[in-house]
C-alpha cells in the first residue's frame, strides 16, 4: 500500500506541482486548496504525512491547523512538514515546530530537498518508506 500524503496549499499551481512530484515518487496524494477546519477530513483520509502551507488565503490558517493537529490524540502522531515562503513568521515558531518534530521546507524549494524532508519525517515517525514497504511485500 503506497504511503498516503495530504497536501494543503491555496495555490492551484503549487498543488499540481506536488501532485506531479509525489505521484512520480509512488505516493498516494490527496490535495486540498483550503485549510481544513474540521479534522474529521484528516481522520477520514488517514494520511501518513501532511504537507501544509503556513498562509492560506492570506491568513495563518496553516498555523492554526498545525496546532489543532498536534492537540488532538487521533492526529498528533501524523508527521507534518510546513512548506511556506513566510520565512519571518516561521522563524518565530521554530521552537514549537522543533519540539513537535515538524519539518520545514521553504519556498521556492528544490525537489530533492522536499523529498529528503518527506523521507526524514516518515523515518522520524516510524512510517516505512516506499522502498521498505515494497521490500516487505516481496
Amino acid at each position: 500500500m503506497p504511503t498516503r500524503i495530504m497536501v494543503i496549499n491555496d495555490t492551484q499551481e503549487i498543488l499540481e506541482l506536488f501532485r506531479e512530484i509525489l505521484t512520480d515518487e509512488g505516493y498516494e496524494v490527496y490535495l486540498y486548496s483550503y485549510g481544513i477546519q474540521d479534522l474529521a477530513e484528516v481522520e477520514r483520509v488517514n494520511p501518513d504525512l501532511i504537507i501544509l502551507d503556513h498562509l492560506i488565503g492570506g491568513e495563518a490558517i496553516g498555523w492554526q491547523m498545525l496546532q489543532k493537529l498536534k492537540l488532538r490524540r487521533s492526529t498528533a502522531s501524523i508527521p507534518v512538514i510546513v512548506c511556506t515562503a513566510a520565512v519571518k513568521a516561521i522563524q518565530e515558531m521554530e521552537g514549537y515546530m522543533k519540539s513537535k518534530n515538524v519539518g520545514l521546507v521553504l519556498k521556492p524549494f528544490d525537489i530533492d530537498d522536499l523529498l529528503r524532508a518527506i523521507n526524514l519525517a516518515l523515518q522520524t515517525y516510524g512510517v516505512p518508506s516506499r522502498s521498505e514497504a515494497e521490500e516487505s511485500n516481496d
